[in-house]
């Protein structure tokens, strides 16, 4: 084709055509460039960062040991003061007490009652201990001993000067139950009086005709002389330490009873050392000279 023979309006419409033909064709040849949908983010979660395992509590400070002791009722002020003075060399350690008669200590023990410590007024009770199997048989040991004594109102209503005198018609007698060591001990000291011709063979059942009322324990019996409820009775003479109210009687030592108490820690105590600490403390010198100050004969020896 020869373009100088064509008119300008034509070629210059073919120059327009060959130039739309060329961009047309380079649009086509290159491909659209593909725009990556923008990621769309997820909501914020509160995911927390790995939290630190909870720190273990800090273990409260340890309770305050309390050792019970389970104590015959003759030794309420002696193992009061000497509880005391153990709780002051055993910073921590807090002294309770279970005082009562022996015979119902030994059947709480029997029951399951919780205690650490059993002193009782006489073997036959730490033998039921030991049987209800919270007392080694090899535990217990004799720590100090006790004596009867006749004991009457300071005012003496009855009268009595002479142990004869508690056979005496309407005399108001008060003594401690017979399952209760010291009302045992009072029955034995009976038995001896009447094999003596001084007091007679029918001394014991006068006497027991005299009984107003058999108490649960010796503290029992010595309150209701205090108070004049009763013209006499019979308790240990350590019962009478720091009491003034009253008067006494000694019972001669043919006719008396010599009570021996034993001690031992029981083997399911919660404190085993601790229970173990105590006794030692009751059989030592200190603890020795503070029973022998309130009344109380020493330990008898092997």
């Amino acid at each position: 084709m020869t373009f100088a023979r064509l008119p300008w309006k034509t070629l210059f419409l073919l120059i327009l055509a060959v130039a739309l033909s060329v961009v047309l064709a380079a649009c086509a040849g290159s491909a659209p460039e593909t725009t990556a949908p923008e990621a769309t983010s997820l909501p914020a979660t509160d995911v927390p960062a790995t939290e630190e395992a909870p720190a273990a509590e800090e273990m409260p400070p340890a309770k305050d040991v309390a050792l019970t002791i389970f104590a015959a009722a003759s030794l309420t002020d002696v193992f009061t003061e000497m509880g005391s003075a153990f709780e002051a060399t055993h910073p921590g350690l807090t002294v309770a007490y279970n005082f009562a008669g022996s015979n119902q200590l030994s059947a709480q023990i029997g029951e399951g009652a919780p205690a650490d410590v059993f002193a009782s007024a006489n073997a036959a009770q730490m033998d039921v201990a030991v049987e209800s199997g919270r007392v080694d048989a090899d535990a217990a040991q004799l720590f100090v001993t006790n004596r009867l004594i006749v004991v009457f109102p300071a005012d003496n209503p009855a009268g009595i000067v002479e142990l004869q005198d508690l056979a005496n018609p309407d005399t108001l007698i008060v003594l401690a139950a017979e399952e209760v060591p010291v009302g045992r001990y009072s029955l034995e000291f009976l038995d001896l009086a009447v094999a003596d011709p001084a007091f007679g063979a029918t001394f014991k059942e006068d006497v027991l005709g005299n009984v107003v009322s058999y108490e649960e324990n010796v503290r029992a019996v010595l309150n209701k002389v205090e108070l004049g409820e009763a013209d006499a009775g019979i308790v240990y003479t350590s019962d009478l330490f720091g009491v003034e109210n009253v008067g006494q009687l000694e019972i001669p030592d043919a006719l008396n009873i010599l009570a021996k108490y034993p001690i031992a820690p029981l083997n399911d105590s919660a404190y085993g050392e601790m229970a173990a600490a105590f006794v030692d403390y009751i059989l030592s010198e200190e603890g020795q000279a503070t029973l022998v100050e309130y009344g109380f004969g020493p330990a008898p020896t092997p």
